[in-house]
């Protein structure tokens, strides 16, 4: 019988997630790498664990992710929101855990443009009176 998989699409700030879950034994892949390789930080790969820790599903699905654009904090948070878009799907049960938590939410917020006349989005220049 072939084995069910379950994707789902991550995002943050300028980050894009592709998840692909599948059960397995725990084993995490970012990008062809494992997790310890792509995220040096732990910071990282706790938030990327999380809603599978909170659902206790650890060690019983493995997840594949290609994930583009961004930097590492975005990338982090885009595969975790894809995580918990996957394990929704999975289990119904599980998304009233998952949005109590905020896991289902996708960050709005994104980098604000530079103004013309500013050092940047809002920063100005020192003001001299003489």
């Amino acid at each position: 019988m072939a084995e069910i998989k379950y994707s789902a699409t991550g995002r943050r700030k300028t980050s894009i997630a592709q998840v692909v879950m599948a059960s397995g034994t725990g084993k995490i892949e970012v990008n062809k790498k494992s997790i310890d390789t792509y995220f040096p930080r732990e910071t990282l790969r706790m938030i990327i664990r999380q809603p599978i820790d909170l659902v206790g599903a650890t060690g019983k699905h493995d997840v594949t992710a290609k994930v583009t654009g961004g930097g590492p904090t975005g990338q982090a948070g885009a595969i975790r929101l894809g995580i918990s878009r996957a394990l929704t799907k999975m289990d119904a049960d599980m998304r009233g855990k998952l949005k109590k938590e905020g896991f289902l939410t996708r960050d709005p917020r994104e980098v604000e443009r530079k103004k013309y006349g500013l050092k940047g989005a809002r920063k100005r220049f020192q003001f001299s009176k003489r």
